[in-house]
């Protein structure tokens, strides 16, 4: 699979330097146009993560699924997987995290590329971790040297920063005070050298910078602590032998929701706090899989999504609703509304929502969190056809 999300940089990569110019935010049509045109073995993986940066989160997990990662047949249990969810407690996963917090130095959550709750669920550590002494944030997607002093990611900022809640992420944690780093490789490389080079790096920045904890946000393996394969170790194995230190280290990727909730997991489905969740045994021990070697201290067991007018929960938990206006001659033609912070857009920033409204739209409206905001209104070939501001309170 890591193969997979290699070709998936090296495209998007290439995307990112010869396209100043594209429209990195499309209709559901056009999207799907593209991959089917698209002869590669790769397609669903570049389909899904295009989805995922307009919005189209149903869209994202059926097309992931056609990869052949799983969600094409009903899942098979253990009865050591139900005597585990009945005997364990179920514990807010973010309180859990952010106690743990206090007691690491350096915290590392992953995230699967093509899920953006996962960068939903580490925004939602920020404000908690920054009380609790953090103030660096490494971030495996970032390309942008000049953040920190710019507080807003752009298009160029790197690959996947580009899907709305990694940006609200990004905007979040800069606003909040947190300082950012990039520590991908300097070079397209993969397996044991990129492990290691990212751990170089990770070091070399925590050793100028050691006034403030840190938390680093990558992307599957790479949170794993222990013997991994041809990697030997992955990077958050190797820099807990570098710097002789032991990172609390969280893993959002174990359990992955299907677009089929019956395909789902024991413990997403059985899931019901509306919050992402951990298992404490009553001997007080946390799971954190059934595999040895254990690879992270923590797993995190999401909930599976639920939609309200055809919005993920999960992405309009704690903003305001803002009903699009706009007036138009045809409604069967679809229009795109994007949602960017005040002076970001012609400064080619990253939108803080994006959806594609129809006459027919279950949802017209947008979810954004208190602040100023343009909003631009794109018809079927991309041209802008309205402009307005707006402050959310």
């Amino acid at each position: 699979m890591y193969k997979y999300i290699l070709i998936i940089l090296l495209l998007n990569s290439m995307v990112i330097l010869g396209q100043s110019n594209a429209e990195y935010y499309k209709f559901l049509r056009d999207i799907y146009s593209a991959i089917d045109k698209d002869t590669t073995d790769f397609k669903y993986q570049l389909g899904a993560n295009e989805l995922s940066f307009s919005g189209y989160y149903m869209d994202v997990l059926k097309v992931w699924e056609k990869n052949g990662f799983g969600g094409s047949e009903r899942p098979t249990f253990t009865r050591e997987d139900s005597l585990l969810w009945l005997n364990s407690r179920k514990v807010d996963a973010k309180q859990y995290i952010l106690s743990k917090s206090k007691e690491a130095e350096i915290v590392i959550i992953n995230e699967a590329h093509h899920i953006p709750k996962h960068r939903t669920f580490t925004k939602s550590l920020l404000e908690g971790l920054y009380e609790n002494g953090y103030r660096y944030l490494g971030l495996e997607a970032l390309f942008d040297t000049i953040i920190n002093e710019r507080k807003y990611p752009v298009i160029e900022s790197g690959i996947y920063t580009k899907e709305p809640e990694f940006g609200n992420l990004i905007s979040e944690a800069l606003a909040l005070g947190f300082v950012l780093f990039g520590y991908e490789t300097s070079k397209l490389m993969n397996g044991a050298e990129r492990e290691k080079e990212q751990a170089e790096n990770i070091q070399r920045f925590i050793e100028n910078n050691p006034k403030g904890k840190v938390l680093i946000h990558c992307g599957y393996a790479h949170v794993y602590e222990n013997e991994y394969g041809a990697w030997g170790k992955a990077m958050a194995g190797r820099l807990k032998d570098n710097l002789k230190t032991d990172p609390l280290t969280v893993n959002q990727t174990m359990f992955l929701e299907k677009s089929r909730e019956s395909y789902n997991h024991l413990y997403i489905r059985n899931n019901d706090k509306g919050y992402p969740i951990i298992l404490v045994g009553e001997d007080g021990e946390v799971f954190n899989g059934k595999k040895e070697p254990k690879q992270t201290d923590i797993v995190v067991i999401h909930p599976g999504t639920t939609y309200i007018n055809g919005r993920p929960d999960w992405f309009i938990k704690g903003k305001h609703k803002h009903s699009v206006e706009y007036a138009r001659t045809d409604n069967s033609q679809p229009v795109l509304v994007l949602a960017y912070r005040d002076q970001e857009f012609e400064n080619d920033g990253i939108p803080s929502d994006v959806i594609e409204v129809t006459g027919n739209s279950i949802s017209q409206d947008l979810y954004l969190k208190g602040g100023m905001y343009e909003i631009i209104i794109k018809d079927q070939y991309y041209n802008i056809i309205e402009k307005y501001n707006i402050t959310i309170r």
